[in-house]
């Protein structure tokens, strides 16, 4: 071990963090991990931190996967890097084969992450409708409260204020909808019933927009940053009858939700129409757990029907998107380790999945304390999801209970006044136990200090944002 503050105080002055204010590292410095294995963070005074967020939502078989780390070793020997124009390797041609298996999208553009993929889907979606000559196709729709990246495109599609605001003159801005979250329906109206007018608020504008449309991107089944705002499959299901009605590509953007998380490999494949198809996607954007936290990966998935609209001998008519590290080698066979992980069983002849549906029925009842907790307002779970809104009005909650929870041993970061848990696939009844109690421990504190503030004339002593 190395003293206190060591590594801390060298980050605080040569790294600016993300989605941070770099001020707040003045009293809290950030935590400096030198070492994790499943999912156990060990930092450098030698103190345990489970890792309940899968480090922001790309981790899905803990740290140090053997699985994975071997994959990646055995490539280092073969490519490393090597640049996809004019050339390929197998392990991208295997991933995108593979990909294309699972999903019936079956071209595959890559990126290193999530807001890359939300560009290369808006830009492939404008750009294949002007290639059809469709050029006043090119605006979006997004849903209120959705949340697909940080760049300027995605933004743009993004209703969350405080990433979108301070950029809103660089911004060319969607169409905002309803979102089909329960919470949001109005006093005496049933989930059902709102997603009923949610489906027809979506009618309502295509009918009057969809000559200027060029897709409709949403997170299907959660959205994240929303606080798990969770929807019923039905919405996605409408919007894709919707879309097709009035010839306006859907985007489904499934870069926290996809490989797992919601109990499907993908969460559109619970888009089921009466005759038990799957409503597909025109899009499908991926990322996050594609390598299972390993390396930064994300991948637009399409169909035949765009990547036709591009199919030409004018360059022009070619989507010329880039970057120069594309469809990485390394990378690639991190993602084909994961769907190998997929679809092996284990000597009871379950796979992941179902694994995932025994770890989620033993975690759902360790949690039901949470549930019935007095200042839990409303609780809800999908897969290995699992969210609590919390009756409390201090806007330094999340801040409190993040800091708070570390001192437990546990990585949490809760979404305004939601808590949530969306930890590795791999966790043991002892490390759910240990999540569970911890965070009802954190809780009760960080209630109690917030409650205390709420009444007394100074309010917060200290700056906990």
């Amino acid at each position: 071990m190395v003293d206190a503050g060591h590594w801390a105080e060298r980050s605080r002055q040569a790294v600016w963090h993300p989605c941070t204010q770099m001020k707040v590292h003045e009293r809290f410095p950030p935590r400096a991990i030198v070492s994790a294995q499943g999912p156990w963070l060990t930092d450098d005074q030698g103190h345990r931190i489970l890792d309940a967020v899968s480090s922001w939502w790309v981790n899905l078989f803990g740290h140090g996967f053997a699985p994975i780390t071997e994959a990646i070793t055995d490539q280092l020997g073969r490519v490393d890097h090597i640049m996809l124009a004019g050339l390929t390797h197998p392990p991208v041609v295997e991933l995108s084969e593979r990909l294309a298996a699972l999903t019936g999208l079956g071209h595959a553009f890559y990126a290193s992450d999530g807001a890359s993929a939300t560009e290369i889907a808006l830009k492939m979606s404008a750009h294949s409708w002007r290639n059809r000559g469709l050029a006043g196709k090119n605006q979006f729709i997004g849903l209120q409260g959705g949340y697909h990246g940080e760049t300027a495109g995605a933004l743009s599609v993004t209703d969350i204020p405080l990433f979108r605001e301070a950029y809103a003159p660089l911004l060319r801005l969607s169409a905002t909808l309803p979102s089909p979250d329960p919470r949001h329906a109005a006093s005496g109206v049933s989930a059902q019933a709102h997603t009923q007018h949610c489906i027809a608020a979506l009618a309502a504008y295509l009918a009057e927009h969809h000559a200027h449309t060029a897709a409709l991107i949403l997170e299907p089944l959660v959205q994240g940053a929303a606080g798990m705002a969770m929807h019923a499959p039905e919405y996605l299901v409408a919007a894709r009858r919707l879309c097709d009605q009035h010839q306006v590509h859907w985007i489904a953007d499934e870069i926290a939700v996809g490989f797992g998380r919601t109990g499907t490999l993908f969460a559109h494949q619970q888009a089921l129409r009466s005759d038990g198809s799957v409503a597909k996607p025109d899009f499908l954007c991926l990322s996050k757990g594609i390598t299972g936290g390993v390396l930064p990966l994300s991948v637009v998935l399409t169909t035949d029907e765009v990547y036709a609209a591009f199919y030409d001998d004018r360059t022009a008519h070619g989507f010329l998107h880039s970057h120069s590290y594309t469809g990485n080698a390394l990378a690639c066979r991190a993602a084909l380790a994961v769907l190998d992980t997929f679809a092996a069983r284990d000597a009871d002849g379950l796979d992941v999945l179902a694994r995932n549906r025994v770890s989620a029925a033993r975690l759902t009842e360790l949690a039901q304390p949470l549930n019935a907790h007095p200042r839990v307002k409303a609780s809800r779970h999908i897969g290995m999801i699992w969210a609590w809104d919390v009756d409390v009005s201090e806007p330094t909650f999340a801040a409190r209970f993040h800091r708070a929870a570390m001192d437990e041993g546990l990585l949490l970061r809760p979404i305004g006044s939601t808590l949530y848990f969306m930890p590795p696939y791999t966790l043991t009844a002892q490390d759910q136990a240990h999540l569970v109690a911890g965070s009802l421990r954190v809780l009760d504190r960080v209630l109690a200090e917030c409650d205390a503030l709420a009444t007394s004339p100074d309010g917060p002593a200290l700056n906990m944002a």
